[in-house]
């Protein structure tokens, strides 16, 4: 064997000291979920600084030629009391804020481990220390010295992801502040005995800072709160804002701003009390927060106990299929979504055996480690006395893969189920124009029919879809005696009133949504003139899996949002035969093929395009509150050639929408990006990296032509496209032997049909006011018994609350 020294030598020139901006992998395995912590340790590459497990680390060596390698392993040290005042450490501080990693807020957990750092050469897994390094020549240990110390400072990708600021009470000041109106009315508050002036009301008590009003505050969903006094003082007047009084400390207090609809600050907030005789500076706090009263309604409500089965002891479960996923700071949205998605075959096909050639390299990883039960094994900590809390995975690279370049999905802020499950497979069908395609078993057709009431002639048209959304027709529940008295003991100020949740029948739901909807400003092309005509909405084709969203989330009157509080009948099985689509009938005549003429001024309120949540009278595109015109009228033929091609709704109604109807052409170059040229250079060293990855040099220059030369889109672009690069050939301009030959994948969405009888075989659940706040669950049917998966934990469950559920998951069933 060769001396170490002249190994490392001749290795030199691959170890590469981290530059600023560098992402270091070394919290974790970049083909699993291995991290130092694991058995065998972690291997960081010293060029790339990707992490390796201990079993895929000789995979890269030799298929990347890269040999030097920090192998890091770290083992837990014993946990001290944190209450323990005798181990020299303060306790730790209980958090006041909804925030993460800043002061106040929930800290990330540092453990405390024993680290243990060296160099490996392989393919003979030679060992160098940093004491070895003191004996070899300069050169050698200079750099390598330097690697070592440059990986071990560097903030992890994980950690960074982690450590991501949040904070879910950040307030900006109020624009109203600075200049705010106050009335010379002589009206003066006591620090007391606080009323509102029109119901009597002594909770959620605000004062408006105009005038000095005294009045209750809105109603929350469950029905308490108080009863809009103060909102309505505002539509009245126009007066902006309004402090809750109870909240009134030295430090603040809770401000809200009418016009801004929003918690604002207000830096001028002690003289703006003082105007009322209100001494800030002797004030105590006498009323919870706004944020302690969501957390107080969500509580109250009950939704918290029932859908995580709180009060029962649950049965731990462990094995494959049986994984927990970590909280990554209000990520239960997505731990949710993936645990559902990730119990369909066909995203199961793709990830099982992870070393099979992956169209999406990190679902793949995500669904080996859901999957294998390799990670599916108790934690040394659990986090609470009923156990079920697991190691898990910490799925921080697929977050960041999947969020990248998102508005919301890059935050660390609680996000909407059905928008991310949407996000998603607009992520897979991106990425799978060319093979086979998981999001197949969701995709279906809807068959529109439009019938013009004067002329009685038909209009037939297709698009594709995902989910089914039910609305909640709330007149149509089947306790509203109960509902009433228990409102009426509410309006009366009986602090004792039950909160009553409304049950609304599941044939309702089905029923509002089957029913004809009446348009009427429709142009028909038979009579050349507006008219009235009846849209009918039908299955064209049955998926394999059928998912269904409950409209929960809508808006007021005042455009506040709201969450229904109800609870749904929904079946286990469903028969939606009746709803099948018959297509153009015997002797039925279509309607003219003609274009309507340009509408000047348009006077029609275009509804829903955007898939806010809501009902068919409140979900429009625009508040009023924000929008002076009317809505722009889209394009439905360009609409449809774009679902036509296999993509999701709501994106084709965006994609048309943001490119103000120019074209299909338009949608495309506006949401594809510009890519490099084959006569464009391209970097050496991002050449040099991607093949230390252990791709060829023809795959990494695809990638960056692909990418721009981006280096990181680079590396993302390739992992989503290693079913391609498996059998690429590429020719001299950089183009696969497909692409020379010009062929197009075949047009047309394409989507599997059979019966439309379906079994439940999974639900998520939502807790809290809104989908921005609260937290999700899933409960998923694994041979015939009902699991919760709640982050981390993974129970039997015991009263799975089907009632309660957000999205529901169905399988069709076998004839």
């Amino acid at each position: 064997m060769a001396d170490v020294g002249e190994v490392l030598m001749s290795v030199l020139s691959t170890i590469r000291v981290p530059k600023p901006g560098d992402r270091v992998h070394k919290d974790e395995c970049a083909l699993s979920f291995s991290s130092p912590e694991s058995e065998g340790g972690l291997y960081v590459c010293m060029n790339s600084f990707l992490g390796f497990g201990s079993q895929y680390v000789d995979r890269h060596h030799a298929r990347s030629g890269q040999r030097a390698y920090l192998h890091i392993t770290r083992t837990r040290k014993a946990k001290e009391d944190d209450n323990n005042s005798g181990s020299g450490h303060p306790p730790k501080k209980k958090p006041t804020r909804l925030a993460i990693g800043i002061e106040g807020g929930f800290d990330v957990e540092q453990e405390q481990y024993e680290e243990d750092v060296k160099v490996v050469i392989l393919p003979d897994r030679q060992e160098v220390t940093s004491e070895d390094l003191t004996t070899m020549p300069d050169v050698v240990k200079e750099r390598v010295s330097l690697s070592m110390a440059g990986i071990m400072a560097a903030d992890s990708v994980s950690h960074t992801l982690q450590v991501q600021q949040w904070d879910g009470e950040v307030r900006q000041e109020s624009k109203h502040a600075a200049d705010l109106k106050q009335l010379d009315n002589g009206v003066k508050i006591p620090p007391s005995g606080w009323r509102c002036e029109v119901c009597d009301l002594q909770e959620n008590i605000w004062m408006n800072l105009t005038d000095g009003k005294v009045l209750c505050g809105r109603r929350y969903f469950d029905g308490s709160g108080g009863n809009n006094h103060a909102l309505l003082h505002f539509q009245e007047t126009g007066y902006p804002l309004a402090v809750k009084l109870g909240t009134i400390t030295p430090d603040g207090a809770d401000v809200y701003s009418y016009d801004e609809d929003d918690m604002v600050l207000d830096s001028k907030l002690p003289e703006h009390l003082a105007h009322f005789g209100i001494n800030m500076m002797t004030m105590e706090k006498t009323e919870r927060t706004m944020t302690e009263l969501e957390i107080a309604v969500n509580q109250r409500v009950g939704e918290w106990e029932v859908i995580q089965e709180s009060g029962t002891t649950l049965r731990p479960l462990f094995g494959p299929g049986l994984t927990g996923m970590k909280n990554l700071g209000n990520s239960c949205y997505l731990n949710s979504v993936m645990q559902v998605l990730f119990t369909v075959p066909d995203f199961q096909s793709k990830s099982v055996p992870l070393m099979s050639a992956l169209f999406v390299y990190h679902r793949a990883k995500l669904g080996y480690g859901l999957l294998s039960g390799e990670y599916s094994k108790p934690a040394l900590d659990p986090g609470d006395e009923n156990g079920g809390d697991q190691t898990g995975i910490a799925p921080q690279m697929f977050k960041a893969l999947v969020g990248r370049g998102h508005p919301e999905f890059s935050t660390n802020r609680q996000q909407d189920a059905q928008e991310f499950l949407l996000h998603f497979i607009n992520m897979v069908e991106r990425n799978c124009r060319s093979g086979p395609n998981p999001s197949e078993a969701f995709r279906f057709l809807v068959e529109e029919r439009i019938v013009c009431q004067q002329s009685q002639k038909a209009k037939y048209t297709q698009r594709v879809d995902y989910i089914v959304q039910l609305p909640v027709p709330m007149d149509q529940a089947t306790n509203t005696e109960e509902l009433q008295e228990a409102e009426r003991r509410r309006e009366e100020g009986d602090s004792s009133a039950p909160t009553v949740r409304a049950q609304i029948p599941f044939t309702a739901c089905m029923a509002a949504l089957s029913e004809p909807e009446i348009l009427t400003d429709f142009w028909s092309s038979a009579v050349q003139a507006k008219t009235t005509a009846t849209k009918t909405t039908r299955f064209a084709s049955f998926p394999d899996y059928l998912v269904i969203q409950i409209k929960k989330f809508t808006f007021g009157l005042d455009w506040v949002p709201k969450k229904l509080d109800v609870s749904i009948d929904v079946p286990d099985t469903l028969d939606l035969s009746a709803l099948c689509a018959t297509g153009q009938q015997p002797g039925e005549e279509l309607l003219p093929e003609v274009a309507p003429p340009p509408l000047m001024t348009p006077d029609v309120e275009v509804k829903g395009i955007l898939g806010f949540h809501g009902n068919d009278e409140d979900d429009s595109l625009y508040s009023p509150l924000l929008c002076q015109s009317v809505s722009p009228v889209l394009d439905d033929s360009t609409v449809s050639q774009l679902c036509e091609m296999g993509f999701p709704l709501e994106a084709c109604r965006k994609a048309v929408y943001y490119t103000g109807n120019t074209g299909i052409d338009a949608d495309f170059t506006k949401y594809s990006g510009p890519g490099t040229t084959p006569t464009e250079s391209l970097s050496e060293e991002h050449l040099a990296t991607i093949v230390s990855m252990g791709f060829s040099r023809d795959q990494a220059t695809k990638a960056l032509r692909a990418t721009s030369n981006v280096l990181d889109r680079a590396v993302d672009w390739i992992f989503s496209h290693l079913d391609d690069l498996e059998s690429m050939d590429v020719s001299e301009g950089g183009r696969s032997a497909a692409e020379s030959e010009g062929r197009e994948p075949p047009p047309g969405p394409r989507v599997r049909d059979g019966p439309g009888k379906y079994e439940l075989f999974a639900f998520i659940s939502h807790m809290g006011t809104s989908t921005m706040c609260g937290h999700y669950v899933s409960h998923i049917k694994k041979d015939q018994q009902w699991v919760i998966f709640n982050d981390q934990k993974v129970c039997a469950s015991e009263k799975p609350p089907k009632d309660l559920g957000y999205l529901y998951f169905y399988r069709r069933v076998a004839e």
